[in-house]
């Protein structure tokens, strides 16, 4: 029974304040700063990455569905986020709530399931922002008819996967990949209201190109372009409605990054009223934003050829009067990537302060800067894990582990307030999930409907994550817990 041992909610916030002697994180966010951050990590590889892949090869035009099947799965898990995170203004997000609810296996399992939302999402992101730049470089050197492409061996990953099996590229290392990682680990090394402040600043750039990007192609969609909107099956998964179903498996990526919201709680001035305020509001810009941009992108190209690293751009090129347009989409897609990045950056190494706290991982992961309140040795280890991934891995690979972490930590964070409905019906709820019983159930089984197609194909990856983790967990955590003291 120990490996489901609860933590009450009072001693989870206990743990993580400080205790005589120690730094502590600083509260210094809005709801406005929150905001900003959950769309600085929701609004970025979802527009200028994943969404032509899941255009060309699974949905078609009705990747609009599934961004919206996506979303409604989102926003089920993003009212139970809310309420959680109000209660409980800790930085473990949903490895915290596990932990006060379902007990400490299933909470070190949401939190290794946690790192693949995290650092493996960064390392994802990293990617698809080296083939902007690559573009970006290139579309400079035509203006000034100079070359200024960079080698393809330091702009590739040197593994590819090919039928489940990584295989060797030729190329040596995705170098800008690697670069981008650096610095945005630097700066969330340097503290979290310099982090916040260039966020927000990245988001009014992305955004604003973004409309900008839709205010001059509206007049290029072609209705003949969304027919047929669901486009015939050719295989399990490939377009029909079981494609479109995919699709949202695959687009899911681009919602996550709202649940790193949760992540700052802790840093938060008043979380009671802004954590609610965060997750749901950035939650609901960034699905308007997703689905009119996906309607946009398959009106003005053919979806079979959006299947592109950079599908934004590509659509631009088919327009010569828009080719202005092109090197402006390709900042704004970097400065997007770059607060995608950014975030999760943040958000990974505050779980690892709160796994610390709890004893499950070595201490030095708890550890706080004096001068930045950063957790700053938690920051350095994900750097340099986001390094290794973004610039030896290729997107795919990458994406799909990510989904499938998120997707699982999205059903127990909604199992998760139905319990604690039950077992602590006293506990004072700033946010209450309206209709619980029944917006928890369709959120949990919305989320793990759409993990069962990513895990199917990619099944022997994430059986062998999980034994890793519960490897560690009984060789490490269970017995240097802080509950068996």
């Amino acid at each position: 029974m120990s490996l489901f041992r609860t933590q009450p909610c009072s001693s989870i916030i206990e743990s993580q304040a400080a205790a005589a002697g120690e730094h502590t994180l600083k509260r210094a966010l809005t709801a406005h700063h929150l905001v900003m951050l959950g769309i600085g990590a929701v609004i970025g590889a979802g527009i200028f990455v994943i969404s032509g892949n899941a255009a060309a090869n699974y949905a078609g035009p009705a990747v609009i569905l599934s961004f919206v099947m996506a979303g409604i799965a989102c926003g089920f898990a993003g009212l139970c986020y809310a309420e959680f995170a109000a209660m409980l203004p800790v930085s473990g997000s949903a490895y915290s709530y596990a932990y006060a609810t379902l007990g400490e296996a299933v909470a070190w399992f949401i939190g290794w399931m946690l790192i693949l939302e995290y650092t493996f999402a960064a390392a994802t992101v990293a990617v698809g922002w080296s083939g902007y730049f690559v573009g970006l470089l290139e579309s400079i050197g035509n203006a000034l008819g100079v070359s200024l492409s960079l080698p393809a061996a330091l702009t590739n990953a040197p593994l590819n996967v090919v039928q489940g099996r990584l295989v060797p590229t030729g190329a040596l290392i995705n170098l800008p990949a690697v670069a981008i990682v650096i610095a945005v680990a630097a700066l969330c090394y340097r503290g979290i209201t310099q982090s916040a402040t260039v966020n927000s600043v990245i988001v009014l750039i992305k955004v604003g190109v973004i409309l900008l990007f839709m205010a001059f192609t509206l007049q290029y969609v072609n209705p003949d372009n969304w027919t047929p909107f669901i486009p015939e099956a050719e295989g399990p998964g490939r377009f029909g409605f079981d494609g479109v179903v995919r699709g949202a498996s695959v687009v899911f990526f681009a919602y996550i990054g709202f649940d790193a919201v949760s992540t700052a709680a802790q840093e938060a001035k008043n979380p009671q009223r802004d954590m609610p305020i965060g997750i749901l509001g950035s939650l609901l810009i960034c699905t308007i934003i997703y689905i009119a941009m996906s309607a946009v992108m398959t009106g003005i190209m053919p979806f079979n050829l959006l299947g592109t690293p950079r599908p934004v751009a590509t659509a631009l090129e088919n327009y010569p009067s828009l080719l202005w347009l092109k090197s402006i989409v390709e900042i704004g897609a970097i400065a997007g990537l770059t607060s995608v990045i950014l975030v999760m950056m943040l958000g990974q190494p505050r779980i690892f302060y709160s796994m610390s706290r709890d004893g499950l991982i070595p201490p030095i992961f708890g550890r706080i800067h004096p001068e930045y309140r950063t957790p700053h040795v938690g920051t350095v280890i994900v750097g340099i894990t986001a390094v290794i991934l973004a610039g030896l891995l290729p997107i795919g690979v990458l994406g799909d582990l990510v989904s499938m972490g998120t997707l699982l930590a999205f059903a127990t964070v909604c199992i998760g307030v139905l319990i604690l409905r039950r077992t602590r019906p006293d506990l004072p709820r700033a946010f209450r999930v309206p209709a619980a019983p029944v917006v928890c159930i369709l959120g949990a089984a919305a989320c793990l409907y759409l993990f069962f197609p990513a895990f199917m194909a990619n099944w022997h990856w994430m059986t062998g994550w999980i034994v890793i983790g519960f490897a560690i967990y009984f060789g490490y955590s269970r017995r240097h817990s802080k509950l068996n003291k």
